[in-house]
């Protein structure tokens, strides 16, 4: 039996010596001083972020703070501006480590895995199932988890583990997509995550007290109201405002993410009440949860952004039963985007390259079906001659229709195209 060889494809993103792993990536992350910085494809909301921290504080330190200096004896003053300036100062270096890191990524596979199992409980002349399983169960301290498979990293995702769909990766334990940092929550920005929503909120309260601790020198130095005084400072009026709703907002995401972190859950975890109705697995006790999250080593990155790319070696073809089966059929072009239903890539497998039939002299030019073909597998209706991939199908197969795999088997003698790289062989069935 004769086999389709792979073809000898030279792609950029596959196996180019040439380019660095962060010119290759397939995900839609933004990258910054040659691979040193990776941010999510939203970084341009990081300057609103960077100047909803930084001008409120500018304000208060302008028209607030440089007054109080002259009402507080001693160092008192400068104190007040300092600690305002410092605060803001940690909050922004945070922010970077938060948008700046790679959260988690993991690494997209170049195939798909192997098939697990081959079923032969198939008539003859039809074709045997490869069974890819959806779901797959694995077992945590004793309780048994589901992971899926991701058509798009072509992998299966490790407990915890999710796509996100903006940034287009798989990232351990992830927690959410925040477009106010512009990059996923995973276990190598968590911390920081957390911290720079703490101090925010801690910044948030310094600036309110003192405004307010500005209005009451008003009132005692001039002897007047509570609102005379604060006619009088029209921007302390605009801080408390701003102030107050941030905190509200900064601080209740801040309650939100301790309990998260005392229970041992991700964000993601919760909006989708994964642990409402069963054990959560990964709760060690409130203690141990926060040693966790604070008291343990930040995990490597899984990625060299600045590596060169490696090659790519050729896959050996596969046969299968009577027909034959070309490992390359079974990827998709380049990208798969998630919710979207994937179709063969026939030019994968044919790569400019002319093939004649036996009889009817039918060819295949430039990876494109001739008329002849066409209307053939378009007759089949909804058994066309090339299947969807379904990977995402409840029976975690796919197949080829039994019309295709008879123009393959009516195939003449091997025959050299005119020219070309691959050849494209057959082997005869004789009933």
């Amino acid at each position: 039996m004769y086999v389709v060889p792979p073809p000898q494809r030279s792609d950029p993103g596959s196996g180019s010596g040439d380019l660095r792993v962060y010119q290759a990536w397939k995900g839609s992350n933004k990258f910054f001083l040659q691979g040193r910085f990776i941010f999510g494809p939203d970084v341009r909301s990081l300057a609103l972020t960077i100047f909803l921290i930084v001008a409120p504080v500018a304000f208060f330190c302008v028209f607030v703070a440089r007054k109080l200096m002259d009402a507080f004896s001693d160092h008192w003053g400068i104190t007040i501006m300092a600690v305002a300036v410092v605060s803001t100062v940690y909050v922004l270096v945070l922010l970077v480590l938060i948008s700046g890191r790679d959260p988690g990524i993991i690494p997209r596979n170049a195939h798909p895995p192997e098939l697990e199992c081959f079923d032969n409980s198939v008539g003859a002349g039809q074709t045997p199932q490869l069974r890819l399983p959806r779901i797959k169960e694995v077992e945590v301290n004793g309780i048994t988890v589901k992971v899926k498979y991701c058509d798009t990293c072509m992998l299966y995702r490790p407990p915890r583990c999710s796509h996100c769909s903006i940034c287009n990766n798989c990232v351990e334990r992830f927690d959410h997509h925040c477009p106010w940092v512009g990059q996923c929550i995973g276990p190598r920005n968590y911390r920081f995550f957390f911290m720079f929503v703490f101090s925010t909120t801690l910044l948030c309260i310094y600036v309110f007290a003192f405004c307010w601790v500005y209005v009451r020198r008003i009132m005692d130095s001039e002897e007047t109201t509570i609102w005379k005084a604060l006619i009088k400072t029209p921007a302390s009026i605009v801080l408390i405002i701003y102030t107050f709703i941030s905190m509200w907002f900064v601080g209740g995401l801040t309650s939100f993410h301790l309990y998260l972190i005392s229970t041992n859950q991700t964000t993601y975890e919760n909006f989708r009440y994964r642990y409402d109705r069963r054990d959560n697995p990964y709760n060690k006790g409130v203690l141990n949860n926060f040693k966790e999250i604070f008291c343990t080593s930040i995990p490597p990155s899984k990625n060299n952004f600045r590596a060169m790319v490696p090659n790519e070696p050729a896959l050996p073809a596969r046969s299968v039963g009577g027909g034959f089966m070309n490992r390359r059929m079974g990827k998709t072009g380049e990208d798969i985007e998630m919710g979207r239903k994937t179709v063969w890539d026939m030019g994968a497998g044919i790569d400019d390259s002319e093939v004649q039939l036996n009889n009817d002299r039918v060819s295949i030019k430039d990876g494109e079906l001739s008329p002849e073909i066409r209307t053939t597998v378009d007759d089949t209706g909804d058994r066309g001659g090339m299947r969807r991939s379904s990977w995402g199908r409840k029976s975690g197969n796919w197949e080829m229709s039994p019309e295709v795999l008879a123009m393959a088997a009516r195939v003449g003698e091997p025959n050299r195209v005119g020219g070309a790289s691959s050849n494209m062989t057959h082997e005869n069935h004789h009933t």
